[in-house]
């Protein structure tokens, strides 16, 4: 296990640990993000599956949050507006009529501190009472991992507060298993241990339905091509020009792990991604609006559907939601979540 660090302008700093797999993982502790993830493919060729921009300023406040970890709350609250004990608080409103990805500002756009680890780093930062509207001064840790045994990469998730508040932690990383210059994911395969999924409006805000997924195009409960049913003539299809829906994890309970919740494969690289958690439910984003997104790393324009994000979460909206998992943390709790990236 190796571990290197750099420092750029702006207080930017990189963090690179490879294993002796053959896994090589770029962290910047902008947004407590992931930059670079070299993976080997089926005859052992390495490259870089995970998106993101040749100017490492660039990812300051993008439009896609590449790579990062957004908070306070991943995702969409409805209007901006949610309540805790009778009391109400407003957040920004960034995303057409709702809240998004903690506001304007969020974590994403933040400079977390850093703590280099053995086997990885730990970014954390504290968001104050009040900022962007949330109540309780929160301390944020985000733990990355790398093990020596296997191409695993581990992200532990963890929260405590002043106050009673909302949080909601994930990692927006979009992947394209080919390597993240090599065009459209959407012939990825993808399968989910998700038989339902969370209707919505027209604005992304879920109706608090848990609709079964079967004889729909949101069925990846056995492989299935990402692309494959894409235009169909399907409300969360047609709201998102792709997809942009979470999924109820089959079998969630409180801190149980489960693993390979959602699994990627590449057929033409051989490339498999089994991503595990502790979390209920599976967000998937196919990038429908990459286009005009900063340069990226080798120099290129990302197009559309150029990668996916699978964002292992808490539900949109719980806190309006009370038939939703809870994301409320009060004083003396922690938050604590996990996610795993296995390489094989």
């Amino acid at each position: 296990m190796t571990i290197e660090e750099r420092t750029l302008d702006g207080g930017i700093r990189l963090i690179t640990i490879a294993n002796t797999k053959g896994l090589t993982v770029e962290l910047s502790n902008l947004g407590a993000g992931i930059v670079s993830c070299v993976v080997p493919d089926a005859q052992g060729r390495l490259a870089d599956v995970a998106l993101g921009y040749r100017n490492p300023q660039d990812y300051s406040h993008d439009g896609p949050c590449m790579g990062k970890v957004p908070g306070r709350y991943a995702n969409r609250i409805a209007g901006g507006h949610f309540s805790i004990d009778g009391k109400q608080y407003t957040l920004a409103i960034n995303n057409g009529p709702n809240a998004l990805h903690g506001g304007p500002e969020g974590f994403q756009n933040r400079l977390w501190d850093v703590e280099l680890l053995p086997n990885g780093v730990r970014f954390t930062y504290t968001s104050a009472d009040g900022e962007e509207g949330y109540p309780g001064e929160l301390k944020a840790v985000a733990e990355y991992t790398v093990d020596e045994e296997f191409n695993r990469l581990n992200l532990d998730l963890r929260a405590t507060t002043s106050a009673p508040t909302v949080v909601n932690l994930t990692n927006h990383t979009y992947w394209n298993l080919r390597g993240e210059h090599s065009g459209s994911a959407l012939r990825h395969l993808m399968t989910m241990k998700c038989s339902r999924y969370l209707p919505t409006d027209d604005t992304l805000i879920p109706t608090g339905e848990m609709a079964p997924v079967a004889g729909t195009p949101m069925d990846f409960t056995a492989p299935k091509e990402l692309g494959r049913d894409i235009r169909e003539e399907f409300p969360a299809l047609k709201y998102a020009k792709g997809y942009d829906s979470s999924w109820v994890v089959d079998g969630w309970q409180p801190g149980l792990f489960q693993e390979s919740v959602v699994v990627l494969e590449d057929p033409e690289s051989g490339r498999r991604l089994e991503i595990g958690t502790t979390q209920p439910a599976a967000h998937v984003y196919t990038g429908n609006w990459l286009t005009g997104s900063p340069l990226s790393k080798n120099g290129g324009e990302y197009k559309d559907y150029d990668g996916v994000a699978v964002e292992m979460q808490g539900m949109p909206d719980a806190p309006n939601r009370p038939e939703f998992p809870s994301q409320l943390l009060r004083p003396g709790e922690e938050y604590h979540q996990i996610i795993t990236f296995t390489f094989k």
